[in-house]
């Protein structure tokens, strides 16, 4: 940021000063990772997570320029976008691959250091399914402590989601799709929608015709499919560490973590590959 008075030739020496750690600001973040334990297998712990956490916020970033490039009808700037999303959620997959070199007898060294803490507690990954569409107002009371991050994803769950930038879309091109085109409420996780569906299939029947949303609805199907990936990944990673126990946060760990496998976040999109 430039001063008050500050010239151009100013400002470029002071660029051209910064050094690599400076611009990083490397000091900060390589003196986050704080263990609370001894045990060696700690720190994999926390920078695993936190790496996460730093992919996720990008994620967040490039899933929201996608959708107010949509809004705008700039729809072929969005797919770089969701292509993105979707190899950040690669790169958190092959985090799983490291995580899991560590053993459930090197876990319980430090476990008991960790409190209450829980994966389940990332606002980052909520507000991921709340842009993505699966939505549900009740995960909000994990956060009543931090009201800043209540209003963030309360922001999130009063504007329509990815998905639903997405069929707005197919209905200003034309598509009839029922209700979703005249949805005021969007903080409610949406029903699957058979005029939806035939609007999709008609995409896919006819993708020469409409290869716009065609293309769209195969970048959201990729971004969907890491993100499935990510789940499972998650769920294996837990119960090879930890089995069936319960999670730090009082969760029911794998169990929970199972039942989120089912969750579709673009339900008439996997559908209509069975009708095809």
């Amino acid at each position: 940021m430039s001063t008050p008075g500050e010239t151009d030739g100013e400002r470029l020496s002071s660029a051209e000063a910064m050094s690599y750690g400076e611009y990083l600001h490397l000091d900060r973040v390589l003196g986050a990772q704080i263990p609370l334990s001894r045990a060696n297998d700690e720190l994999l712990f926390i920078i695993q997570h936190q790496t996460s956490e730093l992919w996720m916020k990008l994620a967040i970033h490039e899933i929201r320029y996608a959708m107010r490039a949509i809004r705008r009808d700039e729809v072929e700037p969005a797919f770089k976008m969701l292509t993105r999303v979707a190899r950040i959620f690669e790169q958190l997959n092959n985090a799983w691959d490291v995580l899991r070199t560590m053993t459930p007898s090197e876990y319980t060294e430090f476990r008991g250091a960790l409190g209450r803490s829980s994966g389940f507690q990332s606002f980052q990954y909520r507000a991921i399914e709340f842009l993505a569409g699966n939505r549900n107002p009740a995960m909000l009371h994990g956060y009543q402590s931090h009201p800043e991050i209540i209003a963030m994803l309360e922001e999130i769950l009063e504007a329509p989601s990815l998905y639903d930038e997405a069929l707005l879309l197919l209905a200003r091109r034309g598509f009839a799709i029922g209700a979703d085109a005249h949805r005021q409420n969007w903080r409610e996780k949406r029903n699957e929608n058979h005029a939806v569906l035939e609007a999709w299939k008609t995409v896919y029947q006819s993708p020469q015709d409409h290869w716009i949303l065609y293309e769209l609805a195969e970048k959201l199907v990729d971004f969907e499919d890491y993100f499935r990936r990510w789940r499972f990944n998650h769920v294996t990673t837990v119960e090879r560490i930890i089995g069936m126990k319960k999670g730090t946060g009082g969760t029911l760990g794998v169990s929970y973590l199972r039942k989120m496998l089912e969750v579709e976040l673009f339900p008439e999109l996997w559908r209509l590959r069975t009708e095809l």
